[in-house]
């Protein structure tokens, strides 16, 4: 997660170092072209690595994930052209992109359900760890030695990820039998018949009953959660620029969000565990959007530090929150399909948000364009999750809920 987060925020630490010293001709709209590649690719990855996940292996998706994505991180320090760069990101994007899914489903597996919130928000910290990280390198390295230094530091993902990985990563999934039906302990005796019941597994089962609705109420709230947050982490250090700060102060601001989001993790995982993860998801939800629309303001740099750390709080608060609600609340078979699938669709919001806010700077809107932007997507995101809650406890007092789904 920490380098997930760290891929997160390269792109915008670098994104001002593209446009000027390249000579590759962009622009600010082809720069949010170019920055929502890797969201292409990481929704496509998780998708597909979380069906994977539930049919081949938690532990060999994650690690297959960690190489590609590993791989051609390294590889965009060498790109000639912004078409080889954008498109180095987007393979890169597709190993990311499954990485979430499936540790998410993995750790799910290798924690008591009482911890399981808690455990999930606090593994998701690593992003913001990572993209905390990347600012403070992109300090120091980008004058020293140019933007394609920071693309290297991913040889590090090689070396620690994939060697502990091999060591110490377990296997939590049963077996998959050559139709795609779980088996071993997806597969129950119907209740004292002697009959085994086969559970079908993949997306066809997450898009009709009981699981439809709330599936896509879940996948459109990501949507919108993750086109702030990826919103803010690819374009806020341009924008601090562009507001008339210096690389450095943009940079730090940038890690003032960063840190927001790693304080966050902690305190949402506390609150989600005593209040539960959506009524605590739609409370960060709107955190994240009164902080933004305070910056419309121009408000004084200490409560513009301030209202980012609130922003990094309630966006990635809110995604692992999310996260933590989809994991309890499928069953073991169809856990790794379910985080798939609203990663996976929610990545549509990260697609966007670049592109969005380029085109909007590219119109003359200014700034405060984008802040009003990643505000309003995150009041829609309370909104679709107070519709979750209000599915969840609907069918919570349905006595017909399929055993094996866990309502928050």
């Amino acid at each position: 997660m920490v380098f997930d987060g760290y891929d997160l925020i390269v792109y915008g630490t670098v994104q001002s170092s593209l446009i000027s010293e390249t000579g590759w001709g962009l622009t600010k709209a082809t720069a949010g072209t170019i920055g929502s590649m890797a969201f292409v690719g990481m929704m496509i990855g998780a998708i597909f690595a979380g069906r994977m996940a539930d049919s081949w292996g938690r532990r060999r998706t994650i690690l297959g994930c960690a190489i590609v994505f590993s791989i051609f991180t390294i590889l965009c320090a060498f790109a000639p052209s912004a078409a080889v760069f954008g498109g180095l990101r987007l393979l890169a994007g597709i190993g990311l992109g499954g990485l979430v899914p499936s540790a998410n489903a993995l750790v799910a597996e290798l924690v008591p359900t009482k911890w399981r919130s808690t455990i999930a928000t606090l593994m998701m910290s690593g992003v913001p760890i990572g993209g905390s990280i990347a600012a403070l390198v992109g300090i120091q390295l980008i004058p020293a030695f140019g933007w394609e230094s920071m693309f290297l530091v991913a040889v590090l993902a090689l070396m620690i990820v994939v060697p502990l990985g091999l060591r110490y990563l377990p296997e939590t999934l049963a077996p998959v039998n050559a139709t795609g039906s779980a088996t071993g302990k997806a597969a129950r005796k119907a209740a004292g018949s002697g009959r085994t019941i086969e559970e079908p597994i993949g997306f066809k089962s997450l898009l009709r009953a009981p699981y439809l609705g709330v599936s896509l109420l879940f996948a459109l709230a990501t949507i919108a959660t993750l086109f702030a947050w990826y919103g803010l982490g690819t374009w806020l250090p341009n924008l601090m620029q562009l507001a008339g700060y210096n690389l450095g102060s943009a940079l730090t601001f940038a890690l003032a969000l960063n840190l927001g989001a790693v304080a966050g993790s902690v305190i949402t995982a506390w609150a989600g565990t005593r209040f539960g993860p959506i009524p605590t998801a739609i409370a960060a939800a709107a955190v994240a959007a009164a902080g933004l629309l305070v910056l419309v303001t121009g408000p004084p740099v200490t409560v513009v530090y301030l209202m980012l750390v609130l922003a990094g709080v309630g966006t990635h608060g809110t995604q692992c929150l999310i996260i933590a609600a989809v994991a309890s609340h499928y069953p073991g078979h169809l856990r790794g399909t379910a985080l798939g699938w609203a990663l996976g669709t929610g990545r549509i919001g990260a697609v966007a948000a670049p592109q969005i806010g380029g085109l909007l700077l590219a119109a003359g809107l200014g700034v405060n364009s984008n802040f009003l932007a990643f505000a309003g997507a995150a009041a829609v995101a309370a909104v679709l999750l107070a519709a979750v809650g209000r599915k969840l406890k609907s069918k919570s007092s349905t006595p017909s809920s399929p055993t094996g789904a866990s309502n928050v």
